[in-house]
């Protein structure tokens, strides 16, 4: 094939392990008027990636994400929700950016990041790249961080001197939200395993329980906040460790938890989030800004090039993962 007019990618065509990937050439996307073309430099195998190859949906979620993603496998069969790269080519209209210029740019549900190339819309979730961040760096930005701005900023508005506890402290998600709700000025607990205290100290958490150790929700102490990353609790099961006014944040949950959340706690003074974060460029840029302050820095467990991506997913599978698995493309 013409390597002018291809590309490699990783497809994902059916459901399963992470031998069902294969790396293979495909056509190279053109941008459209008002799109770039992104030469990929580094992405990221995230948990939702994970999810979505091995079909692992919440409770409730089956036959609905079937519907949305594909029956048999992924109807986009290329996956990734974040890359860091540098503009290739632009289309027609395009002002904002130029071909060269260095771009973090955040697909989202569109996938398509696990690939040579990825166009995205200029004026979408895509902005310059720091020049700090290395483009490892810069792929691994985007999810965790913002996943914990839309949890703990946009529904909870955490603030100043509040007890936050973080379920999951040691993942991509869980980092961020460390990271994030100490530049808030928050008192933070991370639980996560023994062998990752010391990660989520450094990140900023005040406070680390080993979950195998020590119930927190057993141990009298009550939180303004408390911020389930991996689907571990319900409110039911913490109501006790929230106090008055507190939030639980469910980042992971089920069909039926999404449904119940609003109207969860409210006799108690409590407030229960489930929903789904989407992104958005203004936060894409505060990330940035934190990162350039060093209030918030992405933190990479391991990197595998594009033609070991099958390790990267195992890595995430594994759930032994500290912070994020990235995947270096070009």
């Amino acid at each position: 094939m013409n390597t002018e007019t291809t590309m490699r990618a990783a497809l994902v065509t059916r459901y399963g392990a992470p031998d069902v990937i294969r790396i293979a050439e495909v056509p190279r996307p053109e941008p459209k008027p008002g799109e770039l073309l992104v030469r990929v430099r580094a992405t990221t195998v995230s948990s939702g990636d994970s999810r979505i190859r091995s079909f692992t949906v919440p409770r409730g979620f089956g036959i609905p994400m079937l519907i949305a993603l594909g029956f048999r496998g992924p109807r986009q069969p290329v996956l990734g929700l974040e890359v860091a790269g540098v503009v290739a080519a632009v289309g027609a209209g395009v002002a904002r950016f130029r071909v060269g210029d260095a771009v973090i740019a955040y697909p989202g549900a569109s996938l398509r990041g696990h690939a040579e190339y990825v166009t995205i819309r200029e004026h979408g979730n895509v902005i310059a790249k720091p020049d700090h961040l290395d483009f490892e760096q810069a792929a691994a930005l985007c999810f965790g961080g913002l996943t914990a701005l839309h949890f703990l900023v946009t529904l909870a508005r955490v603030k100043e001197g509040e007890r936050v506890l973080i379920l999951g402290a040691s993942g991509a998600v869980g980092l961020a939200a460390v990271q994030i709700a100490r530049h808030r000025g928050a008192v933070v607990t991370g639980v996560c395993s023994a062998a990752n205290t010391e990660l989520v100290r450094d990140a900023g958490a005040e406070h680390a329980i080993d979950y195998a150790a020590e119930d927190f929700t057993r141990n009298g102490r009550t939180y303004d906040v408390v911020m389930d990353c991996i689907g571990a609790t319900s409110y039911a099961q913490c109501r006790r460790s929230l106090a008055p006014g507190g939030r639980l944040l469910r980042v992971v949950a089920s069909l039926a938890g999404q449904i119940a959340a609003p109207l969860q706690g409210r006799l108690s003074g409590h407030r229960v989030f489930a929903s789904v974060s989407a992104g958005n460029v203004e936060d894409m840029r505060t990330l940035a800004e934190l990162s350039r302050t060093g209030a918030y820095r992405p933190v990479i467990d391991s990197r595998y090039p594009l033609e070991r991506i099958a390790g990267a997913h195992a890595r995430v599978d594994s759930r032994r993962k500290r912070g994020s698995v990235v995947v270096t493309v070009g």
